[in-house]
């Protein structure tokens, strides 16, 4: 696998932010210490570290996909409204680890190759947007 300095540059962006970006928001970062890098060169380099397993396409509600450098199973937290994404915390017991138990698999019949959970929900700053419903 060849590390371009724009592969590797996009790869060090998502590494240092939780805030799952869209590739525009990926794009906007780079385009700071790489200039003359295209929007179309970082959507290529986004596809390709996702399959080769350095990064995650994460689908949102909406239409706009985001990126993780987190390649581990984890849970998300996925705004319906604006499509934002946060790594949610989970308890003793609701790992993606756990659910993947063989144990917890076996009904299936399914070999179980990965967990993908969503979390859906209104973020604290969509909420304070919404019209208030108010008992009459």
């Amino acid at each position: 696998m060849r590390h371009t300095k724009q592969r590797k540059l996009i790869l060090e962006c998502l590494r240092m932010t939780t805030s799952h970006p869209t590739a525009v928001e990926v794009y906007d970062q780079v385009r700071n210490k790489m200039p003359n890098i295209s929007l179309g060169t970082v959507y290529r380099n986004l596809d390709y570290l996702c399959s080769h397993g350095l990064a995650r396409k994460i689908d949102t509600c909406g239409e706009r996909k985001r990126f993780d450098a987190t390649v581990e199973d984890h849970v998300h937290i996925i705004c319906t409204v604006c499509g934002k994404v946060r790594d949610a915390e989970t308890g003793p017991g609701i790992s993606p680890q756990t659910l993947m138990h063989p144990e917890n698999t076996a009904a299936s019949g399914f070999k179980i190759t990965g967990v993908r959970i969503d979390i859906l929900g209104i973020c604290p700053e969509c909420q304070k947007r919404q019209p208030s419903k108010t008992n009459p």
